[in-house]
């Protein structure tokens, strides 16, 4: 979904439906008609509850997760469903995922360097050992860590330590387009903006194209340049990052703003959550699909949805051109 033909794309989903066998004949739907750009050199964030189905479309996006219907495609090729051995390689090389859970990605057999190396192992991205173990060394200290830290085991880490692992193993790779899931959610405070600042460092360095799935909408502010809001599965709101928080529309996007903790203990205090509630379709009712409200900001709705965000839309621009 793009109103902007000029911009070079990258990755782009379209219609895609990814689904899973609860038992027998019965499916559950994780992911519905799921429908957007993401450009190149961009940090595009996918924001929503646990259970949303953030993590499944970033999953479906690296070929993990198979897609039930619609289409993957990445650089204008077609990566979802069968494909040859060597566009299998091809995303391989240039889509590297962060996974939310360090632990569960890392071989617990296997040194910390030979985490990191496996890819340039794999693909020989290495004239010599020499480069190879320099390639190591720098990729550990980006992320925070030491050297000598390459010869211990995952199990000898803290959470924290084995995410910053697991992104320098997808940094290693020099890939194009990075999908990273939560990939700050284990690491301290004190470490969280050193690693944001070396992802948009590097992002500028190499041009890389994130995929920044979340579920704090305050490090999305900082991190991403556009943000797509997904809810059970449906993608409910795209817009550039400070035009959504700046003009929100779709309920649930009020909702999840409303739950950001706010730096002045008193307005904390006597602020109220928007709790959203989805009703119940009329089935008089036009569907709903996704509309462009204004320019690049588009909500999925139907003709009666329209005409309430019209008016929530145009009360928030006067609100912040006074």
């Amino acid at each position: 979904m793009s109103t902007n033909n000029e911009r070079d794309v990258i990755l782009s989903i379209r219609h895609v439906d990814v689904s899973f066998d609860v038992g027998g004949k019965k499916k559950f739907k994780a992911v519905s008609d799921a429908n957007f750009d993401i450009y190149r050199g961009e940090t595009f964030a996918l924001v929503g509850e646990s259970g949303s189905g953030k993590t499944t479309l970033g999953r479906a996006a690296i070929r993990i997760n198979p897609c039930s219907a619609g289409e993957i495609l990445f650089n204008g090729e077609r990566i979802s469903g069968k494909i040859s051995r060597q566009q299998d390689r091809n995303v391989i090389k240039n889509i590297q995922m962060i996974f939310q859970d360090p632990a569960a990605s890392l071989n617990e057999r296997a040194t910390i360097e030979y985490c990191v190396s496996e890819g340039l192992y794999n693909f020989h991205l290495y004239e010599n050992e020499e480069e190879r173990i320099a390639k190591v060394d720098k990729a550990l200290e980006d992320v925070g860590l030491l050297p000598e830290h390459k010869s211990r085991y995952p199990h000898e880490f803290s959470g924290g330590q084995r995410q910053r692992v697991g992104i320098a193993r997808a940094m290693i790779m020099e890939p194009q387009f990075i999908i990273a899931d939560e990939p700050i959610s284990a690491l301290d405070v004190s470490i969280r903006a050193q690693v944001l600042n070396l992802m948009n460092k590097l992002k500028k360095e190499k041009n890389l194209t994130y995929l920044f799935i979340a579920h704090d909408l305050s490090v999305v502010r900082f991190i991403a340049d556009r943000i797509a809001v997904i809810h059970l599965g449906k993608i409910v709101e795209i817009a550039e990052a400070e035009d959504l928080f700046m003009h929100p529309v779709h309920p649930y996007t009020v909702s999840l703003l409303s739950a950001v903790p706010m730096p002045d203990p008193i307005i904390e205090k006597q602020r109220e959550s928007i709790v959203y509630t989805k009703e119940e379709d009329d089935p008089n009712a036009s569907p709903r699909e996704m509309r462009e409200i204004r320019p690049g900001h588009f909500v999925y709705a139907n003709d009666e949805d329209m005409v309430a965000f019209e008016k929530r839309m145009q009360k928030l621009e006067s609100f912040h051109a006074n």
